[in-house]
């Protein structure tokens, strides 16, 4: 049997199979799918898919369905991943440029992908314990109040507050961002030369760094500043590395949850086991990292496809999971993807979960 045509009956039937929800007989392929040979070959070209694995027949069904291995052949040898049309492409633009935030742009992103893959969505949140600092800005509010405003590699913007006591020697103390205003101490406290100093020298110092290194390259900054400004400048360098570092866990969206209750999303084993793996949000977004950097599983543009029991959790046994890292300036920072039954639509899933990941990459910053 010709590879090429054993390849060409393999792909028809997923094709049937995903559009109809039908186990797929010969005579379909036949009437279906011009495939150049006659009924008998087509039935002898299943038998052999069979035998090898890549199709199974379902009870007394005549007809036959790809198992988890028809479905890795047939995503491994797609020829091309569908693209979107330009108006799909203009409208996930639209919707996503109309974001007010980090937070508006995340929570649309995994609706637009559960809307387009009639699937769930899963979002990562970009961490900023793994960024470093973009940006950072100092803004006097009144008296010796100062608004630390922190942006990370990854675009999330934290403000917090300081209270910088008068004096020489005297320490800043962190307060809420809603903490009500105190007394009005000295307002010459905190003048703005002080502060465009200050903002600059840790702007520099923070340059190209991680996270990890930010600690050591703001010391030198505190040891280089007047003795008087020591303080000062050694509470905006220990707020701004315990706000990069604040986010221990790290957080995702779910988005198209509902869409698995529909009539079409059958799963053998029932819907539950699925929603309790969801639920796991630490294994699941272990799992998506995982897929993101594992070679082997990608297709076209970077997105990573796992299915069925490649999944290795039990409650993901039936569906296959496809993801993509997203970031700014070509650093992924984060992870997004689709969650469906392995009788998905594997390349307008993959176009799907591709268009996002690559609009998010170019809205992030640098």
């Amino acid at each position: 049997m010709s590879e090429e045509r054993r390849l060409a009956v393999l792909r028809a039937i997923v094709e049937d199979y995903v559009h109809t929800r039908e186990p797929v007989g010969s005579r379909v392929l036949t009437e279906r799918h011009g495939l150049g040979v006659s009924p008998a070959t087509i039935r002898n070209d299943m038998a052999a898919l069979e035998e090898a694995g890549y199709i199974a027949q379902p009870h007394t069904s005549a007809g036959r369905v790809p198992t988890d291995k028809g479905y890795r052949l047939f995503v491994d040898r797609l020829a091309e991943v569908r693209p979107l049309t330009s108006p799909q492409r203009r409208a996930i633009e639209t919707f996503l440029s109309e974001a007010i935030d980090m937070d508006d742009v995340l929570g649309r992103a995994g609706r637009l992908i559960a809307q387009l893959t009639g699937q769930v969505a899963v979002v990562q949140y970009p961490s900023l314990r793994l960024a470093g600092l973009r940006h950072l800005e100092l803004v006097p509010v009144g008296g010796a109040r100062l608004l630390v405003v922190v942006i990370s590699d990854a675009g999330r913007v934290e403000q917090r507050f300081l209270d910088v006591g008068v004096g020489p020697g005297a320490e800043p103390a962190v307060v809420a961002v809603d903490a009500p205003a105190g007394p009005e101490p000295d307002p010459g406290a905190l003048d703005e030369g002080t502060l465009s100093e200050l903002r600059a020298r840790l702007n520099a110092a923070a340059a190209g760094k991680g996270l990890a290194d930010l600690p050591t390259a703001f010391a030198r900054v505190v040891s280089g500043v007047d003795a008087a400004l020591a303080p000062l400048a050694r509470g905006i360098a220990d707020l701004v590395v315990d706000t990069l570092g604040a986010q221990r866990e790290d957080r995702i969206v779910l988005a198209g949850t509902a869409n698995l209750a529909r009539a079409d999303m059958r799963f053998e084993q029932g819907l539950s086991p699925v929603l309790e793996a969801l639920e796991e949000q630490v294994v699941l977004l272990g799992l998506l990292t995982e897929l993101a950097a594992e070679p082997v599983t990608r297709v076209g543009g970077g997105v990573g496809v796992r299915i069925g029991h490649e999944n290795r959790l039990d409650g993901l046994a039936e569906t296959s999971v496809v993801a993509s890292g997203y970031g700014g300036d070509g650093d992924t920072v984060a992870i997004l993807g689709s969650i469906g039954p392995t009788r998905m639509d594997y390349p307008g899933t993959i176009a799907s979960v591709r268009a996002v990941a690559r609009y998010l990459s170019r809205v992030l910053p640098g």
